[in-house]
């Protein structure tokens, strides 16, 4: 029987684990936390999981939580031109729904899951000097641990990272007591773009106290959005997050006059660099480890890619695993692993890196046929279900003005 360590107890890491074990593997997890440390921590993202990805969930008997979270059937896109005021509205439904669990439930829940089926579970931060003692007694050490000092194993992969800095600050909430949207009140994401100045998406969810709504800030650094720097208490979380609602999606604000967090743990503030890593750590000429998810993709949460990337990547590990059967997990499998990963994560990177800087002229031809066309509503919606599709039509002038001379009935020039 093969062992096999995973570091990190997350989307990507548990889901992984949980796989293998089903699979025979001998697998240890290794989890700074405990599931009651997790459930009673600070939320940790906003989660939001599109039809494939939950797909892949039913598929490993991972769904545990479907029947309560709220299952959201639609985006719902405003832009704001002059800021305050919604210029144009893009309705569209999901060919299958999308829904969020909140990470304290699922990951708690999944890493009781895997104990209580003989899993191996060591409560311990790792430390990169820990590493090279333990590498040598499995057979492949992956790392799902996307925070901390084992990050800096990987080195930055300049050519698919043309960031260096961040390009939004991040505010989150969780509430209860948000109204439905007047003219569209059924369940959805919302999404709500002010042009230079930011972002506000809204979310339907599951808390640890039960459905919920997420109010989550994308602000341009430097901008009227990047309110949060100094990570304020709940309450006085809440406070700003209504005010920068009021003054730039009074449309929204309105939903949320009756708001209250849903717990004193329910809100999430920072910022970071999306990076691409090269995805082998080396701990000596003889000892390697295999980077997952956030360690070796990191996507500005903009698109809402980073929980789906997780679930794929692991998908597309396990799938590599199995299929290296008795042969060792030496780097180049690893590389070749990731490389697998990479021909889908390419595209949800291509798509959050586009749309955290001014949208192309294209791009926003598109989102104006969108307001006034149910079909190229539908399409733009379902790319980030659907993020490979983007090649198609999206990230490609010529692509994108064929196909919207073709929904029009007209030839493309």
């Amino acid at each position: 029987m093969r062992k096999i360590l995973i570091v990190g107890s997350g989307q990507s890491g548990l889901q992984l684990a949980l796989s293998l074990q089903a699979e025979g593997y001998d697998v240890t997890v290794m989890s700074a936390r405990t599931p009651e440390e997790i459930r009673g921590g600070r939320v940790m993202s906003t989660q939001a999981m599109f039809g494939p990805a939950l797909q892949v969930e039913r598929d490993r008997a991972l769904n545990l939580w479907e029947d309560q979270a709220p299952q959201i059937g639609s985006l719902y896109v405003s832009v704001a031109g002059p800021p305050g005021v919604d210029a144009l509205q893009i309705p569209a439904p999901w060919a299958e729904y999308v829904q969020s669990v909140d990470q304290r439930v699922k990951m708690g829940g999944w890493l009781e899951l895997f104990a209580q089926r003989g899993g191996n579970v060591v409560y311990h931060p790792v430390m990169t000097s820990d590493l090279e003692g333990l590498v040598r007694l499995y057979d492949l050490t992956i790392i799902a641990a996307g925070k901390g000092e084992l990050v800096e194993l990987f080195d930055r992969d300049a050519t698919r990272s043309p960031y260096t800095a961040p390009q939004r600050a991040l505010a989150v909430i969780y509430v209860h007591g948000m109204k439905p949207l007047p003219g569209h009140p059924a369940t959805h994401v919302g999404i709500n773009a002010t042009p230079g100045i930011g972002e506000l998406f809204t979310i339907p969810g599951y808390t640890t106290s039960g459905p919920c709504d997420i109010l989550f800030f994308e602000g341009v650094p430097g901008g009227p959005l990047d309110r949060f720097g100094d990570r304020p208490d709940t309450q006085a979380h809440l406070a700003r997050t209504l005010d920068l609602m009021r003054e730039y999606i009074p449309w929204e604000y309105e939903r949320c006059t009756e708001v209250e967090p849903t717990d004193a743990r329910s809100t999430l503030t920072g910022a970071y660099a999306p990076v691409v890593r090269h995805p082998v750590g080396s701990l000596s000429g003889s000892a390697f480890v295999l980077g997952m998810a956030d360690v070796v993709v990191a996507n500005d949460p903009i698109c809402g890619q980073g929980s789906n990337n997780a679930c794929h990547c692991a998908r597309i590990y396990l799938d590599s695993i199995l299929e290296r059967g008795r042969q060792p997990f030496d780097p180049d499998w690893m590389q070749r692993t990731f490389d697998a990963y990479w021909e889908y994560a390419q595209w949800p990177t291509a798509f959050s890196n586009a749309m955290l800087g001014p949208l192309p002229e294209h791009v926003q031809q598109v989102l104006g046929v969108a307001s006034q066309n149910p079909v190229v509503a539908r399409r733009f919606a379902e790319c980030y279900a659907n993020p490979p599709d983007l090649a198609n039509w999206l990230l490609d002038p010529g692509k994108t003005e064929a196909y919207l001379a073709s929904v029009a009935g007209e030839p493309a020039s």
